[in-house]
């Protein structure tokens, strides 16, 4: 079959595939396929988070490593918990022949829906070591309101 094929034809259309490929790859390379792992970008950049449900309670552990408590905002609204803040980096070095400053920073936000109601009146969360862990008791069912539909 290759003898039917004029050579230059034949060199063309390989040429095209590996064109093909090559864009293929960079596009592959270009794109993160976790983006949530960049710890520091001028991205986005998100915490990684556990949700544990127990029988009375759920609890939320995120991953929140060099940040200050000061710069972590947890909420809660309604099944929706949200961490945000921004984390800072800096480091200086200083020698008798150089000084070296690096510095970066990035955002954070995490938004959970929490698989049950839970009581707001009773959230405990507390950060140590670059863990935060938000423990949230679940609401009993006689506080979730029914609505009775009335017929005319």
């Amino acid at each position: 079959m290759k003898q039917l094929i004029p050579w230059r034809k034949q060199n063309r259309e390989i040429s095209q595939i590996r064109k093909n490929f090559d864009e293929l790859f960079d596009w592959f390379l270009r794109e993160p396929l976790f983006p949530h792992i960049r710890v520091l970008s001028d991205d986005t950049w998100f915490p990684t988070v556990d949700v544990i449900e127990g029988e009375k309670d759920i609890t939320v552990n995120a991953e929140i490593p060099g940040v200050e408590q000061k710069n972590i905002d947890v909420s809660l609204d309604g099944r929706f918990l949200t961490i945000k803040g921004e984390k800072k980096y800096e480091k200086e070095e200083s020698d008798e022949h150089y000084h070296r400053v690096e510095s970066s920073r990035g955002f954070y936000k995490r938004t959970i829906e929490l698989p049950t109601d839970v009581d707001h009146s009773k959230v405990d969360a507390k950060y140590k070591n670059g863990i935060l862990k938000i423990k949230l008791i679940k609401a009993k069912e006689g506080d979730v309101k029914r609505i009775k539909i009335k017929t005319n």
